[in-house]
């Protein structure tokens, strides 16, 4: 469990360089519970669903690319991308839960139970508690920084304009005072949709930057040490996952080589014009669940063609932070534990892309245009 939460709330950050040795340790620990070797249990499958739509607080890789083309506010697809992948995380436990209830998906019987002489022992390392019990101090200290936070949230988005109107439909609605009565609000409306996701894109980075440091202190991480042994364990995951990355990059390479990605875009053009899809993003979304480095070189040409605060750009760089490279983790974190039966993992993983995508397209429709 503590692998698995580490791995989410480094997607979460969008570090996935650091993402991806903690998501092979937690298949490791994940495989030492399986009783099927080389079939995906469902654990297995419902953590890279949750892992491929991970919520996303910061999308670093498109905020950096944004902020280097010289956008206005590169941070404004923060919020959108938090709202996309909030529906695609929830898409996404719904559906990979319901899959592994489909026969097609059923697991094998399980073999014959083994003699005590034959069971493996595993390593008996001593891992603290995920939460111990904290300090009257340190619990003060994380009470007050998070309603801090949240009230810090509340001010920048209520504003005090905000709250007359809210108070004018109270007396409207209850018959107090002269006024007809309208809905939507006006503080129900597509301003302060836009508010509210202005909000949440400039306190993002200041809440993960003063939170995280704090919420280790109060529980007494040594910080530098624990990022000096990830890293040192970071050389030993890179080592152990080369043939697999071999393995699908050359695979991606020559699917794109081949002109795969630019036939299928060219077949879908048309039909994604009738739901007012941009087709100039096509490409990149084909793209995003094969390869994250070829993605990335995509969204970075789009940004320089339209430009980084075109409605195309933030479209696009919400997008990329709303999905995720579905083949490459699927690849990467099964084959380091031989696991050969993937069940429903590559379905859920794909499905929950298509939510992101069409949330992303649905919160960008409101926000930027």
């Amino acid at each position: 469990m503590g692998s698995m939460v580490m791995n989410m709330a480094a997607n979460m950050l969008g570090l996935n360089i650091a993402a991806t040795p903690l998501g092979l340790r937690a298949m490791q620990d994940l495989e030492k519970l399986n009783p099927r070797p080389g079939t995906a249990t469902n654990a297995m499958c419902t953590f890279l669903a949750i892992n491929t739509s991970s919520i996303q607080l910061i999308p670093a890789t498109t905020v950096a690319i944004l902020a280097s083309q010289g956008a206005k506010d590169p941070t404004a697809i923060i919020g959108t991308s938090f709202v996309a992948t909030l529906f695609s995380t929830i898409a996404a436990i719904i559906i990979v839960k319901t899959l592994e209830r489909l026969p097609m998906f059923a697991l094998s019987p399980l073999p014959p139970p083994v003699s005590k002489e034959d069971v493996i022992v595993q390593d008996d390392v001593v891992r603290p508690a995920f939460l111990p019990n904290l300090g009257w101090k340190s619990k003060v200290l994380l009470s007050l920084t998070a309603v801090g936070f949240v009230g810090l949230f509340l001010v920048m988005t209520f504003m005090p304009s905000h709250f007359e109107a809210m108070a004018n439909y109270i007396r409207q609605s209850l018959n107090i005072g002269k006024g007809p009565f309208t809905w939507p609000p006006d503080w129900y409306t597509k301003a302060a949709y836009e508010r509210a996701i202005s909000v949440i894109s400039v306190l993002a980075i200041p809440f993960i930057v003063l939170m995280f440091p704090l919420y280790a202190f109060g529980r007494g991480v040594p910080v530098y040490e624990e990022f000096v042994e990830g890293a040192k364990e970071g050389f030993n995951v890179a080592i152990r996952i080369i043939p697999f990355m071999v393995a699908i990059l050359a695979a991606v390479g020559m699917f794109r080589a081949a002109g795969g990605i630019d036939l299928i875009a060219r077949v879908l053009a048309t039909p994604m014009s009738w739901i007012s899809f941009p087709p100039e993003l096509l490409p990149m979304v084909l793209m995003r669940p094969l390869s994250g480095s070829g993605t990335t070189g995509l969204f970075t040409e789009l940004v320089h063609t339209y430009g980084p605060d075109s409605f195309i750009a933030r479209l696009g760089g919400t997008i990329v932070g709303s999905t995720e490279t579905t083949f490459y983790v699927l690849a990467v974190y099964f084959g380091s534990v031989a696991i050969r039966k993937t069940r429903h993992a590559v379905a859920s993983g794909l499905l929950a892309d298509l939510v992101g995508v069409i949330m992303a397209v649905i919160v960008c429709y409101i926000a930027f245009r």
